[in-house]
């Protein structure tokens, strides 16, 4: 059986193409020193600020400008709205920044803002998603993204230990068209149907956070017996989980994402069996290493991709510490016995 631990890049790019690594994106002392002299100007355009990825994200990016001697121009806080993000891209393509770094969230409905930015000659650095049809170096500069087929590996194989043999397993998925829960989605399947064949996967959406729970809670009322539930990041994880907490069911989930909630979740052995981290403070520092280079007429990668990290109850103290760089809630700490 293949590990999904192993510190590779499973996936591929939006394009098929090979994840570049971070270590591939380095600002030599020079360019930090023309950097500086420019004086450049970025501009963040976020899905939301509500979670700690997001928190951990900006704080790599805006860390790594002010090294750099950039200003962070302005902070968008899309809250997943496709038309507010749509606003603020087409703003920005007339001011006077040099980079824009935005996650988009959807595809096809925020492409052409995204193409707009671009064409007005901003660097444009996508995280995570690339809008339908759009081709580095020409509609955006780059990407840099977890490796989200990756993630849904580990995610499977973190479950699969907790699964009883010839059971139903849940997949709960984002009902927006979006790359990167999408290849999670599609690794957590692949990965059962080649190692656990006695499992059979449904798949189920919800159309917003506030519907996972109901979502949830109909997929259990189909599948009374159900054996685990891959939830596509931790925040609609813990609405599943607050769920069958109310309907006292125990069903073993894992998910993508080390946030507060589900790692306290996690290390006080609840319904969280297992959490495929990313890197989001890394990933900010890579996005901006490569808008700083491109700016400075350097060659960039087309994708980066950090590999994600799994954590279970017995790891989780020192997965906190890798991922976010900083000692993991008390409440962990002192569900794992005071560990540090």
């Amino acid at each position: 059986m293949t590990s999904a631990s192993d510190k590779t890049v499973s996936g591929l790019g939006p394009h098929g193409e090979r994840a570049a690594a971070p270590s591939r994106i380095t600002l030599l002392d020079h360019d930090i020193a023309a950097a500086r002299e420019s004086g450049f100007s970025v501009a963040i355009v976020i899905h939301t600020l509500h979670s700690d990825w997001s928190q951990q994200s900006m704080a790599g990016i805006v860390k790594t400008l002010d090294q750099c001697g950039a200003t962070v121009s302005e902070v968008v806080n899309c809250e997943f709205d496709a038309d507010a993000q749509i606003a603020a891209l087409d703003r920005l393509s007339g001011e006077p920044v040099d980079a824009v770094v935005s996650i988009p969230v959807g595809n096809a409905a925020v492409a052409e803002a995204h193409r707009r930015v671009a064409k007005a000659g901003k660097r444009l650095i996508l995280l995570d998603n690339v809008p339908t049809g759009m081709l580095p170096g020409r509609d955006y500069t780059s990407l840099v993204s977890a490796d989200n087929f990756g993630l849904g590996l580990i995610g499977a194989e973190l479950l699969s230990p907790h699964v009883p043999e010839n059971r139903q397993v849940g997949i709960l998925t984002y009902g927006v068209d979006f790359f990167a829960t999408n290849e999670r989605e599609i690794a957590f399947a692949r990965w059962i149907k080649a190692n656990r064949p006695d499992l059979t996967v449904h798949t189920r959406r919800f159309a917003s956070l506030e519907t996972t729970g109901q979502t949830t809670e109909s997929l259990i009322e189909e599948f009374p017996e159900l054996g685990g539930l891959f939830v596509v990041w931790d925040i609609p994880a813990m609405e599943a989980i607050r769920a069958l907490d109310c309907r006292g069911v125990y069903v073993p989930v894992t998910t993508v994402d080390l946030g507060r909630e589900v790692a306290i979740d996690l290390a006080g052995e609840g319904r969280t069996v297992g959490i495929a981290a990313q890197q989001p403070h890394a990933q900010g520092v890579a996005a901006v290493k490569t808008a700083i280079l491109s700016l400075l007429g350097l060659p960039v990668p087309g994708w980066t991709a950090l590999p994600g990290v799994p954590v279970t109850a017995s790891n989780i103290v020192e997965s906190y510490q890798a991922v976010w760089s900083t000692d993991a809630p008390a409440e962990v700490l002192k569900l794992k016995g005071g560990s540090s």
